[in-house]
């Protein structure tokens, strides 16, 4: 891969949940992959959903699944979650979607963004770390709250956090929300959520950088931005992300999630380019990603690029992968 966007070969789904007997009670879903790579295979952590007895609501438990070398094979299905969900009131008590892990040292950090449900608006959302000290079967929260929450000029649902250290600075990409907007026609207010960046020496003290929305708006200021993830190659820094618009996005192909891309090279100032993006939904609408892509994930591995990404309603039906092609 150089310093210019790749063009993507799909080679199509990689999982489906409804395929097995998955731990926690849950059922479908698996959304957000994000890659670790391990002695001889991958793993690949997702989220899961069971639905809540008393309330008939969902909540998310990350689990992973290990692939072989070649990423063709599923070798084993996490037999529970990686990491219990919060404590009554705390910021991820009702959920933990995604979970972003990046190696430090002879531990494995894994950056979650904790749900938890209110009465005005559906859920507020905050960014927290667990560690894990087995290789990533198993995590510990560094504490009951965030590391990185709502603040003055960011009210509203931080969360989505992506962490890779480069040189000797933790980066972290991450989505802040606007305020929540009423849309005509629905019962219930909608998020929109933009972009942005924030720098740690260690990877638990963390600063954001400040300033406007990181990625330039595609379709119009109600454009709603998510899971960004960040790649080095050829001196360039690629940002692969999914973006829709805030209102009739969960049955409407045309305002659902597709994914977007930026690049930069000084990891400060970035420019939007979804032309160069290399990947679109497919071609039949009946295609488990025709009529959404989402939640994508790159990575390296195994001397090529990989796109990890949920299809249709959210990744009910799992994801699928891409390689970077010569």
């Amino acid at each position: 891969m150089t310093n210019q966007a790749p063009r993507w070969r799909k080679r199509g789904r990689l999982f489906d949940p409804t395929d097995y007997d998955l731990p926690a009670d849950c059922t479908e879903f698996a959304q957000s992959p994000q890659a670790l790579v391990c002695d001889g295979f991958v793993r690949i952590y997702f989220s899961s959903r069971r639905r809540d007895a008393d309330s008939g609501k969902f909540l998310s438990h990350v689990l992973f699944v290990d692939l072989n070398w070649e990423l063709q094979h599923v070798l084993r299905v996490a037999e529970q979650p990686v990491l219990s969900l919060g404590g009554l009131g705390c910021f991820d008590e009702h959920g933990i979607f995604p979970l972003s892990p990046i190696r430090v040292g002879d531990q494995v950090f894994a950056y979650t963004c904790g749900w938890s449900r209110r009465v005005g608006v559906s859920v507020e959302t905050g960014i927290g770390l667990a560690i894990s000290d087995d290789g990533g079967t198993t995590f510990k929260r560094h504490g009951d709250g965030p590391i990185l929450s709502a603040t003055l000029h960011e009210p509203c649902l931080v969360g989505d956090g992506f962490v890779r250290r480069f040189g000797d600075v933790f980066h972290m990409w991450y989505i802040f929300g606007l305020p929540w907007r009423q849309f005509a026609g629905q019962s219930e207010p909608d998020r929109i959520y933009k972009i942005a960046h924030a720098t740690s020496p260690d990877g638990i003290q963390w600063k954001k950088t400040g300033g406007d929305q990181l990625i330039a708006d595609a379709i119009g200021d109600d454009e709603c931005q998510a899971l960004p993830t960040v790649i080095e190659s050829g001196g360039r820094f690629h940002m692969y992300f999914c973006y829709r618009y805030a209102s009739d996005f969960r049955t409407n192909p045309e305002r659902g999630y597709r994914i977007g891309y930026a690049f930069s090279d000084d990891l400060q100032q970035w420019t939007r380019d979804d032309d160069q993006v290399g990947i679109e939904r497919s071609t039949s609408a009946d295609a488990w990603d025709g009529q959404m892509m989402c939640y994508p994930h790159v990575f390296h591995h195994n001397q090529n690029t990989y796109l990890l990404y949920n299809g249709n309603e959210f990744g009910r039906r799992g994801f699928g992968i891409a390689v970077a092609e010569a």
